[in-house]
């Protein structure tokens, strides 16, 4: 994938992180499990990263 696919997908994936912690503000009792699914979707875009830079610099 290309430089600008990587970024694209890391700012899906960090707007529905925000999206999972704004809900997580209004639903009091799904609150640890959105927010555990906040931290998931942040990992898979610092994931994301890791994955293009280490690939960039490896070749």
């Amino acid at each position: 994938m290309n430089g600008l696919t990587i970024m694209e997908n890391v700012r899906r994936y960090r707007t529905i992180a925000s999206l999972c912690r704004q809900a997580a503000a209004f639903r009091p009792i799904q609150r640890h499990s959105l927010l555990a699914q906040a931290e998931e979707w942040e990992d898979q875009a610092v994931s994301e990263l890791e994955g293009y830079f280490k690939r960039r610099l490896d070749s």
